[in-house]
């Protein structure tokens, strides 16, 4: 038999969160680290952006990738000190934008509800999270 691709939280252990944007979508996983100082998945997280999400610039989508993982993810991470990996500046990119943008106000704002550190990994690093990401999400109809 082998081992399960989910597991169970542990409540006692750091969470790593990993997420990344594509043209069509965002992607997450959360991880803890298990026996062998290996990372096994706890839940993954995939979305479609919309037609109006889907023009938006980038580093607007790697942003929403973060803000939109991190609600779905509350009842697991809020109260608690965990690690945030992308491969995309993201957070700095955010607090060093000037000006009235109110997604963008919204955004700064509701991350702060979170205690958590970020990591800038590679690419390559981020295949789980960039796969979901890019997963072959139905072309819409209409």
């Amino acid at each position: 038999m082998s081992d399960p691709v989910l597991r169970a939280p542990d409540f006692d252990k750091p969470f790593l969160v990993t997420t990344d944007a594509s043209e069509r979508g965002v992607g997450a996983v959360l991880m803890q680290e298990g026996q062998n100082q290996d990372f096994h998945p706890v839940i993954f997280l995939s979305k479609k952006l919309s037609e109006r999400e889907s023009h938006w610039a980038i580093n607007e989508k790697e942003c929403y990738a973060i803000v939109y993982t991190l609600e779905k993810l509350r009842p697991y991470v809020w109260g608690q000190c965990f690690h945030l990996q992308t491969d995309h500046a993201v957070l700095q990119w955010l607090h060093t934008t000037k000006g009235n943008n109110k997604k963008l106000i919204w955004w700064s704002l509701a991350l702060q509800d979170f205690d958590f550190d970020i990591q800038h990994i590679s690419g390559a690093s981020n295949k789980v999270a960039d796969a979901l990401s890019h997963e072959s999400f139905p072309e819409s109809t209409g």
